[in-house]
């Protein structure tokens, strides 16, 4: 939930120059199978759609101002992103821009956030166009 917190934090600094989506994939520490010792919720391994969908609004409390997918029971959106089990993208115009590492080690929010903070700048930077007549 601290990462969560970070990341919603992110989300409000940065609202003016991207779009920002959560999505909910498969539980990485079910309460019926590899347990962290640090768990926030009770949440166990995800039998059907409906029960991913209630685990994921424990999400959507945690980062209420963000969008949220859910993924499919065959974990297409994980599989597809490598995202086993949190991982931050960029895309833009349907080319990924930044990849993050897996988490949990690879999950930095500092990372995604330089990014952003340069990519802002050229945003707001003058471009000089030369047209040659």
């Amino acid at each position: 939930m601290a990462r969560l917190r970070s990341f919603q934090r992110l989300v409000a600094h940065f609202v003016d120059i991207a779009d920002f989506l959560l999505v909910y994939i498969e539980e990485a520490h079910p309460s019926d199978g590899w347990v962290s010792s640090d768990a926030a919720y009770n949440i166990p391994k995800h039998q059907c759609l409906q029960d991913r969908l209630r685990a994921a609004q424990l999400m959507r409390e945690g980062a209420p101002d963000c969008p949220l997918a859910v993924d499919t029971m065959d974990n297409a959106s994980s599989a597809a992103y490598g995202a086993y089990f949190e991982r931050l993208y960029i895309i833009q115009e349907e080319k990924v821009m930044y990849q993050g590492g897996r988490g949990p080690e690879g999950y930095k929010i500092s990372e995604l956030r330089s990014w952003l903070d340069q990519y802002k700048t050229r945003l707001q930077s003058p471009s000089t166009v030369v047209i040659q007549v």
